[in-house]
């Protein structure tokens, strides 16, 4: 169950550099800000600076998964090793979860996204846990 929390988690950081490519770099490409329903180039330029942030805190949260990932690979049953990766995969995981929810909670368009955003990360919590508990 490790290894498949670990596999949900290194998913949801993927998917999240992914988010962060298109928040960060990508975000006034036609393709980009169609697909999060921006209405014009004009206001993708307006929104830029608040995508390019939002991009970051993105990043940010997928690096201390995959580093949260690599501690828990590394580290053995109890270590302090294994204790900061699997805090930081909750920690980051769970900010994408709960990310998740108040998107879906802005609307009902926003639930397949917030589903999409938050179905990796929950998995990755939610198996973590049954992990830790039965060992």
């Amino acid at each position: 169950m490790i290894l498949a929390s670990l596999l949900f988690a290194f998913l949801a950081a993927a998917l999240h550099v992914y988010i962060f490519i298109m928040e960060s770099v990508t975000w006034t490409r036609p393709a980009t800000w169609k697909r999060f329903g921006v209405g014009s180039q004009a206001d993708a330029e307006t929104t830029r600076p608040l995508a390019y942030n939002q991009g970051f805190y993105n990043l940010f949260l997928a690096i201390g998964a995959f580093i949260g990932i690599g501690l828990v690979a590394v580290g053995n049953g109890g270590s302090a090793q294994s204790v900061a990766g699997w805090t930081l995969v909750f920690s980051s995981c769970g900010s994408m979860l709960l990310a998740a929810a108040v998107l879906a909670g802005t609307g009902r368009k926003y639930l397949r996204p917030a589903a999409t955003q938050g179905t990796l990360p929950l998995l990755a919590v939610v198996l973590g846990i049954l992990a830790l508990v039965m060992t």
